[in-house]
């Protein structure tokens, strides 16, 4: 059972100022996330704001502009910095914010930092241009940057004592994290085409004649697009169905939070399921009223209440 801790030692001005930092890295890079985390009692955000912001770091460097070895430098350096982490070697006045509030948090919350390390793997992945053929390929990938995110939230998020399954919520949590990364793909395929990635298993490209690629913003000629992505919806819907049963394992703030990052994206699933070319014409988003919505649908408990009957009633 994971257990966190409300209360905390009151935190000195050095490392606030770095919380401070990370939050406002968070709110102007990340407004879903933001969104969500909001929800949360402050030990919490501030955690899962020092999260984001290695998170951030991490990703920057692996799609920056950066030459080639230099990115893959700055990716040990990454790592480096979690050993420091690890070893509680960082001291308060350190020049890096990231590095001392990620180093307060992992004091006060048990963080599985190694999800760190899977993320960078992650990105070198990217930077070696890898390409999946199954689904089982790609979930290598989706755990490495998605699914690893979940476990390392739980970790700040903690389990309530007596839930009921709980020895799998870490398992759940990896599970939500890949239902929303494959929602981050699907809406993201025309930007990462442009860009030359390919994430969306080689396989399913082929069934619904899609390997020619999304260079444009319509179709390949032939293709059942609408085909591909409806497929891909359901697997998502299925990854989210699994996810979900984690939200009765939370309290009520982290499963408010959850179920409101959980939830936005699934209403971006709802979007690109509708008019699947959408995602081939621009990035397509939720206007804030229905993030509000969301949010406010997470904080009254309906999507945990929702999971709990199902779950006792036996149905997945």
């Amino acid at each position: 059972m994971i257990r966190t801790v409300e209360s905390q030692p009151a935190a000195s001005a050095p490392v606030l100022a770095a919380y401070s930092y990370c939050e406002t890295v968070t709110g102007q890079q990340a407004r879903n996330f933001a969104y969500g985390i909001r929800l949360l009692p402050t030990p919490k955000r501030r955690a899962m704001s020092a999260l984001y912001a290695f998170s951030r770091r991490v990703d920057d460097i692996g799609d920056g502009p950066l030459p080639q070895d230099v990115k893959v430098a700055r990716l040990e350096e990454a790592r480096t910095l979690l050993t420091r982490i690890r070893e509680g070697a960082v001291e308060e006045d350190d020049t890096d914010p990231v590095a001392v509030a990620l180093s307060h948090a992992a004091t006060h919350f048990p963080i599985p930092l190694g999800g760190l390390d899977e993320l960078i793997d992650g990105v070198q992945m990217d930077l070696r241009g890898e390409t999946y053929e199954t689904w089982d390929d790609l979930k290598v990938y989706c755990r490495c940057v998605a699914g690893a995110i979940g476990r390392l939230s739980l970790g700040v998020f903690g389990t309530e004592p007596g839930a009921r399954g709980v020895e799998r919520a870490s398992e759940y949590a990896d599970t939500l994290g890949l239902a929303l990364q494959l929602t981050n793909i699907l809406r993201d395929v025309r930007e990462d085409a442009e860009n030359g990635r390919t994430y969306l298993p080689a396989d399913d490209l082929v069934k619904f004649g899609c390997s020619d690629g999304f260079a444009g913003p319509t179709p390949p000629q032939g293709s059942d697009f609408d085909g591909l992505v409806h497929f891909e919806v359901r697997r998502a819907r299925a990854l989210f169905a699994e996810g979900y049963r984690l939200l009765p394992m939370l309290d009520r703030r982290s499963g408010a939070c959850v179920a409101a990052m959980a939830g936005i994206y699934r209403r971006l699933l709802d979007r690109i399921e509708r008019d699947p070319e959408a995602v081939l014409r621009g990035r397509v988003s939720l206007p804030g009223r229905e993030k509000a919505y969301v949010a406010v649908r997470g904080l009254s408990g309906l999507d945990t209440r929702h999971v709990s009957r199902r779950t006792v009633g036996g149905r997945a």
